[in-house]
């Protein structure tokens, strides 16, 4: 149910940054997903957008306030506004830079307020600093409904925080199982490429998956590649490790680009040595493509990779551990086949792209119709 008068839910979503990263990739499938004749949506930038935008339906308006670094409150004063004069049904945030903007959202008169755990950064890997624990606690009387990721997630916003369980609500990320599809003949052997898809963040710790690669390399053989797709502001540190350990010639830091699915199924196995993570969709999506994952064991990658079936966990920072893991894909063709081949049903059978949309279409119809009510 829409506000009186209106056809339509509208719904303003606000991100730190609308830029390449896992987050925002998940907004854009539920922007596709959802039907355009009931829901409207105005993504609203703290800071501002890149090219990525371009893959947003084209229904979508963008919106960037430009946020200053810091704690400068200006920018809650330009959201108020654009909140109350979008005549919005629904304010959703997400993670914890945006969790202030619930404030905004509740000065301008925003019916419903939902906030979204999608995991955490390398400034609180584990949610513990007080200062962020004492923000989210004094931000539950705002937030009328949460959104997380990830099991872990709900049981810090539970347990930790005190958000009433009936608040909470558990969405786990979706992926689209056509676009991201295996390989005619399953992952590649020959040449063997390890592959990662990610923002170049310190959190996602891609020095110890390039020492990991350097300390596996003579197991891997003269023609293995490691390759890195992504951008961010640790490029250079990524490339200082390459040159550190000698491996400019078979390591590629490809950037940002369009077509990962297709690069994907170029790999051999894929490898993701975050620090924290949420429920991380290039895991999905390498999975989905067939790939064995070797993952870190922290946060939500616990519930994706089932270890010794569809990939393997090791323990965060440990390069040892990840290229032990990889020398043993290198020398297990058929078990890296079968590891692939279950990863890819476990996403048909539980991590469907059109569940995750469907939960997200109930959620607004709930809020808006309790607000409308």
């Amino acid at each position: 149910m829409a506000r009186a008068g209106r056809d339509r839910i509208r719904i303003a979503h606000v991100v730190y940054r609308f830029d390449c990263g896992g987050l925002q990739n998940g907004m854009i499938n539920i922007m596709h997903g959802l039907p355009a004749d009931e829901f409207e949506h105005v993504i609203v930038s703290l800071t501002d957008s890149t090219e990525f935008r371009r893959r947003l339906p084209d229904h979508v308006a963008v919106m960037e306030l430009h946020k200053r670094p810091g704690n400068s409150p200006a920018y809650l004063y330009r959201l108020w506004k654009m909140l109350r004069s979008g005549h919005f049904d629904i304010l959703h945030t997400r993670n914890l830079p945006c969790l202030e903007s619930q404030l905004a959202g509740l000065l301008a008169g925003v019916p419903a307020q939902v906030h979204g755990e999608h995991g955490w950064d390398v400034i609180d890997l584990h949610g513990t600093r007080r200062r962020y624990r004492t923000l989210r606690r004094a931000f539950r009387l705002l937030v009328d409904r949460y959104v997380v990721v990830s099991r872990h997630l709900g049981e810090y916003l539970t347990g930790t925080i005190g958000v009433r369980p009936e608040r909470v609500l558990h969405i786990c990320n979706g992926v689209d199982a056509g676009r991201f599809h295996p390989a005619p003949a399953g992952p590649a052997a020959e040449p063997f490429v390890v592959g990662s898809v990610g923002r170049l963040e310190a959190v996602k710790d891609y020095p110890t998956l390039v020492r990991a690669f350097g300390s596996a390399a003579g197991t891997l053989g003269s023609g293995a590649r490691l390759v890195l797709v992504g951008d961010g502001v640790e490029r250079e540190t990524i490339a200082a490790s390459v040159a550190a350990e000698g491996l400019q010639s078979a390591v590629t830091l490809a950037g940002a680009r369009d077509d990962v699915p297709a690069l994907m199924r170029s790999f051999s196995v894929f490898a993701l040595p975050s620090l924290a993570e949420g429920i991380s969709n290039t895991i999905l999506e390498a999975m989905a493509c067939g790939l064995p994952v070797i993952a870190s064991a922290v946060g939500g990658n616990v519930e994706l990779v089932v270890d010794g079936e569809t990939g393997f966990l090791v323990p965060p920072g440990d390069p040892a551990a990840v290229a032990d893991r990889l020398g043993w894909y290198r020398t297990h063709p058929q078990a890296l086949r079968a590891h692939g081949a279950a990863a890819r049903e476990r996403v048909l059978r539980e991590f469907s792209l059109e569940v995750m949309v469907g939960r997200y279409a109930q959620l607004y119809r709930q809020c808006a119709g309790a607000a409308g009510g």
